[in-house]
């Protein structure tokens, strides 16, 4: 009788269907169908349809999407873009894709959107824009798109994950005051990426370290907002950034990233540091004015 029900049971287990492979994929497929239609409708109409009511850009400072593309724009030189780095929460609702770009036919840099599944199932961005990282040698269109691994551990709730990965922020600022390198090599997770400079994305560590080299060695930085996967595992954050150049003229920015819940505890998978124009000081009305 055992051996007749273990039988039955293993048989059982065999015939269910195995669960389904959590991959990038669907965060690739919605980054291709924004591209072509960002060819078939000009950038006005793509950026409307694919961004999360949500969504955001910097132009510079960060405004919703509806409002920096709501008002009637020429459809303009064609913008080419296409994705060969990708990440995905084991909850299959955030993600996020990077990868060259070229406007009427001239390079330009390297893109990064930020995904979230919406409730009816459909992919929508929450944040695009990019640094200009040099895309000479890229692999073209339709290449294979590398996957960051998933996560290794889970917060089981948004909250509790941006309340960890808040925390993280603030130690790696504190540090950044002092030593802007040294912060983010102590913090960046295996295979991940710093970005920002003219330089092609990193591969390797050095190269992560060269990118740094570019940056000042203190930086101040400002949250300003992100989310998380509902798994707790994934989140992205963006913020303002400020420091002094070695002319001593002041410099300002912003970061967006994307935190992913490593066994070592959240490591930073993507960092971004996008500069920004001087802010305009407002005019001084004249005495008695």
């Amino acid at each position: 009788m055992t051996s007749f029900r273990n039988i039955v049971l293993a048989a059982a287990v065999l015939a269910a269907p195995a669960a389904a492979e959590i991959t990038p994929a669907p965060v690739v497929a919605a980054e291709r169908a924004f591209a072509a239609d960002g060819l078939e409708l000009g950038v006005q109409g793509a950026f409307l349809k694919h961004s999360a009511p949500e969504g955001i850009v910097l132009q510079p400072e960060p405004v919703l999407a509806k409002a920096a593309f709501g008002q009637p724009q020429p459809k303009g030189p064609p913008l080419v873009w296409w994705p060969l780095w990708a990440g995905i929460a084991r909850s299959g609702d955030l993600g996020f894709t990077t990868g060259p770009y070229s406007v009427g036919g001239k390079p330009r840099g390297y893109y990064f959107t930020v995904w979230a599944k919406q409730a009816d199932g459909q992919w929508r961005w929450l944040y695009d824009g990019g640094p200009p990282s040099d895309p000479t040698g890229a692999a073209p269109q339709d290449s294979d798109v590398a996957y960051a691994r998933l996560a290794d551990r889970r917060t089981g709730s948004p909250a509790k994950a941006m309340t960890a990965v808040s925390r993280a922020e603030i130690a790696l600022h504190a540090a950044a005051r002092s030593d802007v390198k040294a912060a983010f090599l102590a913090v960046v997770a295996d295979g991940g990426r710093i970005v920002g400079s003219r330089a092609a994305p990193p591969r390797t560590r050095a190269d992560l370290e060269a990118e740094l080299a570019t940056r000042p060695a203190s930086i101040a930085y400002a949250p300003l907002g992100g989310s998380a996967s509902s798994a707790g595992d994934l989140a992205w954050t963006y913020g303002a950034a400020s420091w002094t150049a070695r002319d001593g003229s002041p410099q300002r920015g912003h970061y967006v990233r994307i935190w992913r819940n490593d066994k070592a505890g959240w490591r930073l998978l993507f960092d971004q540091l996008l500069a920004a124009p001087p802010l305009k000081t407002p005019p001084v009305s004249s005495a008695g004015g």
